[in-house]
């Protein structure tokens, strides 16, 4: 049995130590309405009063919508401060202008609105003194399913971590509501968009891979196919002389 006591205790002497060093004044993290935000905003809140959580709906229908409705909800049931940026105006007057100059494909369309969203909390932070807090797990980060200075630039993670499975586990213990848990994980960059749809594989296969180091050879290869793709993304950029 997991000690969540234990557990809530040094992860908020860790964010609070975070904070204290940095001689920050508080902290600001985006808050999607989704489980690993929801985590993230109750830990920062219980370890510094003054935290903030930017909803920013980014072009996606749902961001407005369901997404903006629960990042609410659990940000009102933890007594945390919410604040809405709007970015869609912005994204689609990036794509206009870059669009001029070189033909927006796919993956560089979906990955504009986390580094917009990264842009966003920098710009709260250095205009109020706080630092950012990462909403990525440790089931994401295996898998690189992240966007390289996007959502995962932060100045600390009090989540790093946790796997999907056992993140859904805390915030039973936390209390969070059915719709934080029941929800499909989605990073909401488009309307329909899942993780598991997106990465061809669930995460209860990923994480018992990463807690058991077993699952099945077909998920197995899966997953290392992404981990080693993704390496990257994992690491400081490359530099000559320091390669």
């Amino acid at each position: 049995m997991r000690n969540y006591e234990h557990e809530i205790k040094s992860r908020v002497a860790f964010i609070k130590d975070s904070v204290r060093s940095a001689g920050a004044s508080g902290i600001v993290y985006g808050n999607s309405g989704g489980k690993d935000s929801a985590l993230v905003g109750i830990l920062c809140k219980m370890a510094c009063a003054d935290t903030v959580g930017l909803i920013m709906p980014c072009g996606s229908k749902r961001n407005y919508e369901m997404d903006k409705i629960d990042a609410e909800a659990i940000a009102e049931q933890y007594q945390i401060s919410v604040r809405v940026v709007d970015l869609s105006n912005v994204r689609d007057e990036l794509i206009r202008t870059v669009s001029e100059i070189a033909e927006m494909n796919d993956r560089a369309l979906v990955n504009i609105a986390p580094r917009l969203r990264m842009t966003a909390l920098y710009a709260v932070a250095a205009n109020e003194n706080r630092l950012v807090a990462g909403t990525g797990n440790r089931s994401e980060g295996y898998m690189g399913y992240f966007t390289k200075w996007g959502d995962g630039a932060h100045d600390f993670n009090p989540i790093a971590d946790l796997t999907v499975t056992e993140i859904y586990d805390f915030l039973r213990y936390l209390g969070a509501p059915d719709f934080i848990i029941q929800k499909a994980p989605s990073a909401g960059l488009f309307d329909g968009q899942t993780d598991e749809t997106e990465m061809g594989i669930t995460y209860r296969s990923i994480d018992e891979y990463l807690l058991t180091g077993t699952t099945a050879e077909h998920d197995k290869s899966i997953i290392e196919k992404h981990h080693v793709a993704s390496e990257h993304k994992r690491n400081l950029p490359i530099s000559y002389g320091n390669k």
